[in-house]
């Protein structure tokens, strides 16, 4: 494999990594704007506020942890992916140097 080849594998890797953080940001962000406009209507509603302060809580909580849980779940994705290209890498340097020093034909 030429390390033209290796290196765009790589940043190929790399590209799919920041898209799956990018999503999960994207995703994390539409979910708290759902639960602002959510808690935008209980609160334009005629309940009473103890009762809609507790849902809005509520509701920000539960879009919070799922972002959070979004992005945990892309950061984990991402750091697979580059140890998985780090090993890749290694694993391509070490037949190449295999190749050259003729340990192993081609």
């Amino acid at each position: 494999m030429a390390m033209k080849e290796i290196s765009s594998s790589v940043e190929d890797i790399e590209l799919e990594a920041e898209k799956l953080l990018e999503e999960a940001k994207t995703r994390a962000n539409e979910i708290l704007l759902k639960g602002r406009e959510e808690a935008k209507e209980i609160l334009s509603s005629e309940l009473p506020m103890a009762e809609v302060k507790l849902e809005c809580d509520g509701i920000v909580h539960k879009a919070s942890m799922e972002a959070e849980e979004k992005i945990a779940d892309s950061v984990r994705k991402a750091s697979e992916i580059s140890t998985n290209a780090d090993k890749k890498v290694a694993e391509i340097v070490d037949l190449i140097v295999s190749i050259i020093t003729g340990a192993k034909a081609a």
